[in-house]
């Protein structure tokens, strides 16, 4: 790793609160396959500005033209957040746990980071893989370490943020693909692991995508985790526990944590990740109004 370019990260305490009137609302996006399926992109972002969001997220860059998109982004005023660095939950020859597949992760990355840079997107989504039997959990936690820092030197030149996500080995099915694999064999599904390879890499470009769905299933306590963590957080995703429908259809209290979001003073994205149960214009406006009079 280039050294050089690395910079103390702060500690992992909260935030202080600042002044209601003086914090800004919180920057809200879509990721839109889930919201807005069976449209174009072009499509998908011409709603995500109609429900009066800032940001968009989606999967596969490689079917989309970036100047066409790029150009639609500018006109409608978005932000493209973020996209997916090693294609899947079980990117299978570039996953993180298995040294052998590094050099497959690497490659896989440096073209995801080319294609985040022509899309003018300053995050890329890194998911760990499925585990390796053969291997224990510290030589696998050893291998994202060192895989994470061997990425730093792909992702630094260009200022761009690996993200590594959290995701539940718990619910019997993934509502995002029923008909798939539910995840139950991916490594990094705990949080506290999850901040401590953080600290581990000592990049400024790596935080974690805390996504409130998957973190509700595994441990709950989400308020005092951002609070304690925020400076380790690089963008957040939301869905309801049960079902990963909208907030208001499960047991997961949005006002508060959304509150709780704002008052570390969060800079990064809230992103929408969640299978609406109606209209999904209507629950995003329904989620925007909730997100921004939470303050």
């Amino acid at each position: 790793m280039q050294r050089r370019t690395l910079l103390t990260l702060p500690a992992f305490g909260a935030l202080a609160s600042a002044q209601t009137s003086s914090r800004a609302r919180l920057k809200l996006s879509v990721r839109v396959e889930p919201l807005f399926p069976g449209l174009t992109l072009p499509q998908q972002l011409e709603k995500v500005a109609e429900a009066g969001y800032q940001g968009y997220e989606f999967g596969d860059w490689r079917a989309v033209d970036a100047q066409q998109i790029v150009a639609l982004q500018r006109r409608l005023k978005l932000e493209c957040v973020c996209l997916v660095g090693n294609r899947g939950v079980n990117p299978i020859g570039m996953g993180l746990c298995e040294p052998a597949e590094r050099p497959g992760f690497l490659a896989e990355l440096r073209a995801s980071a080319e294609a985040a840079r022509r899309l003018e997107s300053r995050m890329l989504v890194v998911l760990s893989g499925f585990k390796v039997p053969k291997l224990s959990r510290a030589q696998q936690h050893l291998n994202m370490v060192e895989g994470l820092k061997r990425a730093h030197d792909i992702v630094a030149p260009l200022g761009i943020t690996m993200i590594v996500e959290v995701i539940n080995t718990l619910a019997p099915v993934e509502p995002l693909n029923p008909k798939g694999n539910n995840h139950a064999d991916y490594f990094l599904d705990r949080t506290p692991e999850a901040f401590a390879m953080v600290r581990e890499v000592g990049s400024p470009f790596l935080k974690i995508l805390y996504d409130l769905y998957h973190v509700q299933i595994m441990e709950g306590n989400l308020i005092e985790t951002i609070r304690q963590n925020i400076s380790a957080i690089g963008h957040i995703h939301v869905a309801d526990v049960p079902g990963r429908h909208e907030p208001g259809t499960g047991e997961i209290n949005f006002g508060q944590v959304f509150r709780a979001i704002e008052q570390t003073g969060f800079s990064g994205y809230v992103g929408m990740e969640y299978i609406p149960t109606k209209d999904a214009l209507t629950t995003l406006v329904d989620v925007r109004k909730l997100a921004w009079s939470s303050r």
